[in-house]
């Protein structure tokens, strides 16, 4: 294998050994969601909008919480990751929750033979793209997966956030991609920091740049572009809530300077240009 396989594989193995952790967390609040049947933010609900009778693709999926929840609201949906444990445990929660879904184990970058079929929205959160080290092949598989006429969502950590260390304040990271991943011995598990885990994370950069430019050169046409100077997780360092029971979060100090997360929404025009 080469490194990037090598990196790769190593982080899927990591993301079988939280799948557990996870489950099991306060973080996902697997519990709620059972009688809830929703894990969903203000965000994205309001941004993607009405679901019903569309056919929904969920990419890096985790194990399904999200993608359970977009079918709890009347999408018929599939959710896709690379990690056996992840798939295996969205499947069980399909079948005891009794929401119909479809579950593919496999890369999203690598998902020719395994999905084929065309979807009116493609669905993406929180904490993905950093795992991905070419986003060109990313939204080729995002273009090739779309109805015409249908469109591409994300809402992700903004790459700028990324790139500081909440309790510094400097800059850690590359805000750019530079092809080589940035990679981290990690303890424990964002959603459990006690979990007896132990892990070399390798993760790559992203600019907003890069991100709609992928999209751009894959046919889809952007239709917004949203930055928001909150989060709505307590997952990093160093955060507080806006306002106390707001939800959304913030690193302490930086108030309104800094933007956490961006979204986008872009819609496929044109079929991809297989010479790219």
């Amino acid at each position: 294998m080469d490194k990037q396989s090598d990196y790769l594989e190593a982080n899927r193995q990591m993301w079988d050994d939280k799948t557990p952790f996870h489950v099991k967390s306060n973080f996902y609040d697997v519990d709620t969601f059972k009688q809830t049947k929703n894990s969903l933010n203000a965000i994205e609900l309001v941004e993607v909008g009405n679901v019903q009778g569309k056919s929904l693709l969920h990419l890096q999926c985790h194990f399904g919480l999200d993608t359970l929840s977009w079918a709890h609201l009347g999408a018929t949906v599939t959710g896709v990751d690379f990690a056996p444990e992840a798939i295996r445990t969205a499947q069980q929660l399909s079948e005891e929750l009794e929401l119909p879904a479809q579950f593919v184990c496999g890369n999203v970058l690598e998902l020719e033979g395994k999905v084929d079929q065309k979807f009116d929205i493609v669905y993406t959160s929180y904490g993905v793209i950093c795992w991905l080290p070419d986003l060109q092949l990313w939204a080729r598989t995002i273009a090739e997966r779309l109805k015409p006429g249908g469109f591409f969502y994300i809402a992700e950590t903004h790459p700028l956030l990324m790139t500081l260390d909440p309790e510094t304040t400097q800059v850690q990271y590359s805000y750019f991609n530079t092809q080589q991943p940035d990679h981290e011995a990690i303890t424990g598990t964002y959603a459990d920091e006690t979990a007896p885990l132990k892990h070399t994370e390798y993760t790559w950069g992203h600019s907003i740049s890069e991100v709609v430019n992928a999209l751009i050169d894959n046919g889809l046409k952007i239709d917004f572009l949203n930055e928001r100077a909150y989060y709505p997780y307590n997952c990093f360092a160093n955060m507080q809530e806006t306002t106390p029971g707001s939800g959304w979060w913030q690193v302490k100090g930086w108030g309104d300077k800094v933007p956490h997360l961006f979204s986008i929404k872009a819609t496929r025009t044109s079929a991809p240009d297989s010479k790219k």
